[in-house]
């Protein structure tokens, strides 16, 4: 399996065989910032298609057909027009945070974007303490969200701010506890480490019964974390306009138009690293020959692979489930997901000091 370490530390070494140190490490720095961008875009502009030709399916349409082949431009279309639409000045609102609250949300969405492992010897950021890191720069974007709502001084705005607070805040409770749990499997917080003992087997079937049970409960906290259908109270068109973005317009709606997308790939992507072996290909004991047979589909097609089941899922989930009310959401939460939840990461606990596991 190709290993992009190779390519990178080629690069390193180019750089720094006619630059200083200093400034070998910044191009490098403004280089992977760059690549952080253009993946952010180009991902987002994919799922965007993907959301509304998955939509189409379920409703027995055809969805987009006329912009390029199968209707392939027609996001890049929408991207053009949002960058070119006018930002509407509101009057009465907080100028400051009211400019400030997407730009909280798009910078907590790239942080997380780039803890991912994408490939083997593909990742920016390695920390020992990732699975931490990851949480906690994930957790800056509710702070954006509130301050759109505030800021708005518009009513709507800020019922869907507070009703996103509260169901984010909430939820994050379960992702928590369901990363927890495969923390006590794996024994460490590094994203690599984690990929690489996933090599022998992934971790929903080595895990027993504890890992598939924090991979659902996972499933659908993300769903709602990401405000996405049936959880998305916090922009109930029928009740609320758009929620905490109804004041926003041009770019700064695009911002959060695209963090609500790229979140759900980090979701899907945190959970192709700690469920489904990252890019890890599927290795089944005894079958050699089968197992060479996926040691040759490259590592980013794995994890790519896996991403985008995943995110299949979490668009089934949209398309299928009508919106519940707020307090159906917050019991789904605190009587029922926090204590499975709890009592599958004890169950995790005794598998791993039994050695009960594969």
């Amino acid at each position: 399996m190709f290993d992009f370490g190779v390519v990178t530390q080629w690069i390193d070494e180019l750089l720094r065989s006619f630059l200083p140190g200093t400034a070998a490490t910044l191009v490098e720095l403004v280089l992977i910032g760059l690549c952080l961008l253009v993946g952010y875009a180009v991902i987002a502009l994919i799922l965007i298609y993907a959301e509304r030709k998955v939509c189409a399916f379920f409703q027995c349409r055809i969805g987009p057909n006329r912009v390029g082949p199968y209707g392939t431009i027609q996001s890049i279309a929408d991207m053009l027009k949002m960058l070119t639409k006018e930002i509407i000045e509101i009057n009465h609102v907080d100028r400051f945070l009211f400019n400030l609250a997407p730009f909280m949300v798009i910078i907590a969405s790239v942080l997380a974007f780039g803890c991912l492992p994408f490939a083997k010897g593909l990742h920016v950021i390695d920390f020992n303490v990732g699975i931490f890191f990851l949480i906690a720069v994930s957790s800056i974007g509710i702070v954006g969200i509130l301050l759109a709502g505030w800021a708005s001084n518009n009513k709507y705005s800020l019922i869907g701010a507070m009703r996103s607070g509260a169901q984010m805040i909430s939820y994050e409770l379960s992702i928590g506890l369901s990363i927890l749990t495969l923390v006590v499997f794996s024994g460490t917080m590094q994203l690599s480490e984690i990929v690489e003992q996933q090599a022998a087997g992934w971790f929903i079937f080595r895990g027993h019964i504890p890992a598939f049970i924090a991979f659902v409960i996972y499933v659908i906290a993300g769903t709602a974390e990401t405000n996405r259908g049936p959880f998305d109270l916090p922009e109930a068109d029928s009740e609320l306009t758009a929620g905490y973005h109804t004041e926003y317009s041009g770019m700064h709606f695009g911002f959060f138009y695209l963090a609500e997308y790229l979140n759900m790939f980090v979701v899907a992507g945190v959970a192709t690293t700690l469920f489904l072996g990252g890019w890890m290909p599927l290795h089944i004991p005894g079958w050699e020959g089968f197992n060479q047979v996926m040691d040759y589909i490259p590592s980013l097609i794995w994890f790519a692979g896996k991403c985008a089941v995943v995110i299949f899922i979490i668009m089934w989930f949209k398309w299928t489930f009508p919106r519940l009310r707020i307090d159906q959401l917050l019991h789904l939460e605190w009587k029922y997901l926090l204590p499975i939840n709890l009592c599958n990461l004890l169950l995790m606990v005794i598998v791993v000091v039994f050695k009960l596991h594969f």
